[in-house]
């Protein structure tokens, strides 16, 4: 009976395993690199454990050092910035219509933003296409 309550108290425990905390304050919106980051053994496994899958991320939250980065805390770098003019396209069968219009908020590729046709001043949504232009489907 002892063995199977300390068993089980051990089971109870949380994971510890290196992670990836910066090594000074990345403000959102900043690109990491590979000096920002480092591995620190000891942390709780709720966040990133190899450097490859930080460098190059985009920081969506202020990142401070020592403190592990969470899975949320960044993400794919956005192509498309806000009141950026962007090109708008729109096609359904055999028809497609390109416009200009303006990007009402930040967005990486295969992100849904919001953009202001110039023309009509209508709001869409799009999806983020990796050249930069926004693609309506509806």
């Amino acid at each position: 009976m002892a063995r199977w309550i300390l068993l089980t108290g051990l089971l109870a425990l949380p994971a510890w395993a290196d992670g990836v905390v910066p090594t000074r304050t990345i403000r959102a919106a900043a690109i990491i690199l590979e000096t920002d980051v480092t591995l620190r053994a000891g942390l709780q496994n709720s966040g990133y454990i190899r450097l490859s899958d930080v460098v190059g991320q985009e920081a969506r939250v202020a990142l401070y050092p020592g403190r592990p980065i969470g899975i949320d805390d960044i993400g794919p770098p956005a192509i498309v910035r806000r009141n950026q003019l962007v090109k708008v396209s729109f096609s359904t069968s055999g028809l497609q219509i390109v416009t200009e219009g303006r990007a009402l908020e930040r967005g990486a590729i295969g992100d849904r933003v919001r953009v202001m046709n110039l023309s009509s001043r209508a709001t869409v949504f799009g999806q983020v296409q990796p050249d930069g232009s926004i693609n309506v489907s509806q």
